[in-house]
Formats: structure tokens, C-alpha cells, sequence
């Protein structure tokens, strides 16, 4: 199995920034794609962005583009998620992702998740 541990989230004031981090253990596909994703209350699962194994391609949702940046560690199971010029908006719980069930990675059909980490962006 693939353990996903997310953490960096936090309360913080509209147009502050954060970065979050995603850590893989276990069984890890090393070239497989890693995502995030967020669930913002009363609302279904959004996609937020995703990266390949190279760190090549990357790819965003509409809602966080040219605000937020997703990049890999130095190491293979790392993911990170910049986030500036945060909104309410972007309230949510943020989820990381790995290893996607089919070739369109903006649904959330991603065979392993972590527990999420909470983001409460206050105006």
C-alpha cells in the first residue's frame, strides 16, 4: 500500500501565501503523477494541480492559475503546493494524490489519497 501525509495547512488572511507538503511511503510508483486536490464545504472534490513523475509537465485547475505552483522534492515522493495570493475562495481541505486510474487526471479518479490538511482563508 501508499501512505500520503499532507501538512502546511493553516488559518491565514486573504492574499497571504502558504506551501503545503505531500510526503509517499509504502509501495510508490516512482513514475507516477502526483496531484492535489481540494473539498471545499457543501462542494464536490476539485482538481487544484498535478505534476508528472519528471516534473516536467505540469498542469492546473482554472481557479489557481498563475497563483499557485505544485513542484517535486528532492525527493521522489515529495510534492509540494505553493499557494499566494490566497482567497476565501480557496478555503478547503487539500488532498494529495497518486498514481491516477485513468489518462484524465483532472477527475479525481486517483487510486491513493492522504487525509487532507485544512486551509481557512479569512477576508
Amino acid at each position: 500500500q501508499v501512505q500520503l501525509v499532507e501538512s502546511g495547512g493553516g488559518l491565514v488572511q486573504a492574499g497571504d501565501s502558504l506551501r503545503l507538503s505531500c510526503a509517499a511511503s509504502g509501495r510508490i510508483n516512482s513514475r507516477s503523477p502526483m496531484g492535489w486536490f481540494r473539498r471545499a464545504p457543501g462542494k464536490d472534490r476539485e482538481f487544484v494541480a498535478a505534476i508528472t513523475w519528471s516534473g516536467e509537465r505540469t498542469f492546473y485547475g482554472d481557479s489557481v492559475k498563475g497563483r499557485f505552483t505544485i513542484s517535486r522534492g528532492n525527493a521522489v515522493n515529495t510534492v509540494y503546493l505553493r499557494m499566494n495570493s490566497l482567497k476565501p475562495e480557496d478555503t478547503a481541505v487539500y488532498y494529495c494524490a497518486t498514481d491516477p486510474e485513468t489518462t484524465n487526471i483532472y477527475t479525481d479518479a486517483w487510486t491513493f489519497w492522504g487525509q487532507g490538511t485544512q486551509v481557512t482563508v479569512s477576508s
